[in-house]
Formats: structure tokens, sequence, C-alpha cells
């Protein structure tokens, strides 16, 4: 297992970082970095798409721990991100023990919140080491979760704790390496801030998302490679509803890599503008003319 400390400097991190076909910036490096050796979770902020999830992803492959995802939606709570216990589980042990005569209060109560009746949930898993060795945390998208929610996390990054009342508080030996992401559709309050370090993703130039390209595409044609590349750059500069990311500019090129395309051309571009663009807005605006000018700059 890869440590911390084998990660001598920023240039041997992004070296392992490409090594695993993630394209990193100098400042992105540093962030992860000094995240690492401080201990501090990582805080990545940037349009969706950008690839701060795959940081968290390619930063378990480069330290070989094992990944704990936590995905953030409205309503989150506790239950679903820490920890509840099994109901079904316990109230099948009360009619086995109602059965065998041996149902009394206090045995029971001691027996039923155990943990051999404790779910856990990818928080508690980080904590106390059930997911087979220091793993690495995402907590991916926090700006769709509650504030409430936002607030427990206040606790547990600084403490790396949690409390279940039944079983008492449970350490983390060693904390786990975090890594929060946000799409930015609310604000993460400056306390929860303060606790992490920060770094902005965003759309990368031309010459690091081609480079993101040939490392995640390098089947793709080189042609047809810089095309969709140079297409998107200027397609970023439109009035969209949704510009698209790196993501989306990674999933048409496959798309037109798996229909044998060579270049782009416009029947092509009408054909496929569903793999790139996610809205019927923005996709009939590119057909009605702006991508017919775009194509013709990338087709010189």
């Amino acid at each position: 297992m890869t440590t911390h400390a084998d990660f001598s400097s920023i240039d041997d991190l992004q070296a392992a970082l490409a090594r695993h076909n993630y394209v990193s910036d100098r400042g992105l490096a540093t962030a992860i970095f000094l995240a690492l050796k401080l201990g501090r979770p990582l805080l990545l902020e940037g349009e969706p798409g950008v690839g701060k999830t795959e940081v968290a992803k390619v930063l378990a492959a480069a330290l070989d721990r094992p990944l704990l995802r936590l995905q953030c939606y409205e309503g989150l709570d506790i239950h679903h991100a820490v920890y509840e216990w099994n109901y079904s589980r316990q109230m099948l042990q009360i009619r086995l023990m109602e059965a065998a005569g041996h149902l009394e209060l206090q045995t029971a109560q001691h027996d039923l919140f155990s943990p051999e009746f404790l779910l856990k949930r990818p928080l508690l898993q980080a904590i106390d080491g059930s997911a087979g060795g220091e793993p690495v945390l995402l907590i991916d998208e926090l700006d769709r979760a509650d504030e409430e929610f936002e607030a427990f996390l206040l606790e547990l990054l600084s403490d790396f704790q949690i409390t279940i009342p039944e079983l008492g508080t449970v350490k983390a030996a060693t904390p786990p390496v975090v890594v929060i992401t946000s799409n930015r559709t609310r604000e993460i309050h400056d306390a929860l801030r303060r606790r992490c370090l920060y770094h902005w993703i965003d759309y990368p130039g031309f010459e690091k998302e081609y480079a993101i390209v040939l490392a995640r595409a390098p089947h793709a044609p080189t042609r047809l490679a810089e095309q969709v590349v140079h297409f998107v750059q200027e397609l970023r500069r439109a009035e969209l509803y949704k510009l698209p990311g790196v993501a989306e500019t990674l999933e048409w090129l496959r798309a037109l890599v798996a229909l044998d395309c060579q270049a782009l051309d416009e029947a092509i571009l009408d054909d496929t503008l569903d793999a790139l663009l996610k809205y019927r807005e923005d996709i009939e605006q590119v057909q009605q003319g702006i991508g017919r000018a775009i194509l013709r700059q990338v087709s010189q």
C-alpha cells in the first residue's frame, strides 16, 4: 500500500496521477500534495464534468487504498450517511428470543444494539477501519445536501470521530484521506471551508484538454481528437444553458470513435450532438448556426 510519504514531491504526485491517466496542472497537484501532507480534507469546486470526482478515484488508485463514496442529495441524513440499525434483523431476533423463552428486557437491549445489527454507511466505514484499510473518502456534490448535514460534517472533519449512543464513540486511528466536491449550486458554509484546503478546477485550456483526451481515449484518430477538443473549446464561448465539461468531451469522442469517424462534418455533428449536449435548447442552438461556424474553424 502506498503511503503519503511515498509522494516525495509535487512532481512525484503529478507523475503518479498521470500514470493513472489523470492530467493535473501544478496548482491542483500542489493542493492534493498539501492535503495529504497536512492531513486536511480537500474541497474541490468547479463546473460539472471538469474532473473533481475523478481526483478521489485516481488518488485512491495511486495510493492503493479503498474508495468510499458518499453521494450527497437533498434530504441526506445521518441514517444514510453514517449508520442505522438493521430493524428487520432486530425484529427477527426478538421473535426468535420469544420463541426460545429467553426474552428479557435488559439482555435483549444489550444483544439487539450490538455491532452485529449495525448497518455501516460510508462515513462510519471511513472512521472505524471496516473498509479494509485506510480509505479515501469522497463526499461528492456536498452542495446538493442540506445545510443541517453540512453542519454535522463540521465535527466529523474536526475530530474524525462518531458517537453511537448505544455503543459509544468511534474514533479513527488514522484519519482517512477526504475529498469533498461541490458544483456550487449553493454556497458551502465558511466554517466547513476553514477545515479544508481548497482548489477551484476550471475548464481546461486546449493543451490540457487535448492531453486528457490522449490519455483517456488513446485509440481515437489524431485529426478527430484535435477537432473535437477545438470544437468544444470554441463552444464554451457560446451562450448555452449548460456548457460541456471534459466528461462530455470524452463521451462525444468515444461516440464518434464507435461510429468509425475519422473527422467531423455537418452530418456527423447533427447526428451526435446529443452525446455532447444534454439540453434540447442547446442542441437546437448549435444546429441552427453556431455549430456550423465552429465546424468551419476546426476543419481549416
